[in-house]
């Protein structure tokens, strides 16, 4: 009777630490795909950043540069709405700039006997 118990309770949590979540994430990234709109500025999953400039059932086009070069897309290919970068916020920044300040204010570190040794020979 315990080890019913147990593998209920095993099945019940891969459902919810598993099965669950993937499930939410794939339900927010179709209404993403659905609430596609022209004039949005996306990112595909291959970094390719633009414009949209029309929408069919199952495909987008975009325009990538000013020299309006148009590419057509499958919808699934959509990776966020917005402009990806993979710059931190300004806040973060200024937070690790003051913290490497603080590191950099102390005496540099020795380089050990061992590195010196190895390159000596080397020569």
């Amino acid at each position: 009777m315990e080890s019913i118990i147990m593998i209920v309770l095993m099945f019940a949590l891969l459902y919810f630490m598993l099965i669950r979540p993937e499930k939410k994430r794939k339900q927010q990234a179709q209404q993403m795909r659905d609430g596609l709109k022209k004039g949005d500025t996306i990112t595909t999953i291959g970094g390719i950043i633009g414009k949209v400039v029309s929408i069919d059932k199952d495909t987008f086009v975009i325009e990538t540069s000013e020299d309006r070069v148009r590419v057509q897309f499958a919808k699934w290919a959509l990776s966020t709405v917005g402009v990806q970068t993979g710059e931190q916020p300004e806040a973060k920044k200024k937070e690790e700039s003051a913290a490497t300040e603080g590191a950099d204010s102390s005496t540099p570190a020795e380089v050990p006997a061992e590195t010196t040794s190895e390159t000596d020979e080397e020569k």
